[in-house]
């Protein structure tokens, strides 16, 4: 386990601070769907199918914020998962690499869609689309794939 962790830190930490952010923004949205708590102003939903910031808190929650804290744990103990193994596309590797991959993906779309919608990109933008393909670079690096193949 500890040899695991050695090599495939970077990916654990990585999904770990997403997945930890996400749940405490998720929460917010959540608590206060109109994103006062957090200085969101209502014109950014303006060219969005939401009314508020619930469904999108909602969906931040879930997707970026417990399935990557579920991905950083299972990638340190393995840890059999049902579901996840019957919607895994590479049966020769851990259920929890391939979700580290939809994690990516997840992330990308996730940020494309607030600049689409709110047609303008900022710096956390940049920042967060990098960490969905830094996610998926460092999930697809030789190293990484070797630990978690069946």
């Amino acid at each position: 386990m500890k040899q695991r962790i050695g090599r495939s830190w970077l990916l654990i930490l990585m999904h770990g601070m997403l997945g930890i952010g996400a749940i405490v923004g998720g929460v917010i949205l959540i608590i206060d769907p109109s994103g006062g708590m957090v200085n969101l102003p209502a014109s950014l939903l303006e060219n969005s199918p939401f009314a508020s910031f619930l469904f999108p808190g909602i969906i931040l929650l879930l997707v970026l914020g417990v399935m990557p804290t579920m991905i950083a744990i299972s990638l340190i103990c393995y840890v059999h998962w049902g579901p996840g193994e019957r919607l895994n596309l590479y049966p020769d590797r851990y259920w929890a690499w391939t979700f580290s991959l939809y994690t990516g993906f997840a992330l990308i779309i996730w940020i494309m869609a607030q600049v689409y919608w709110i047609q303008d990109v900022s710096i956390i933008h940049l920042v967060y689309f990098g960490w969905g393909v830094g996610i998926q670079v460092v999930t697809l690096l030789p190293a990484v794939q070797r630990i978690y193949s069946k």
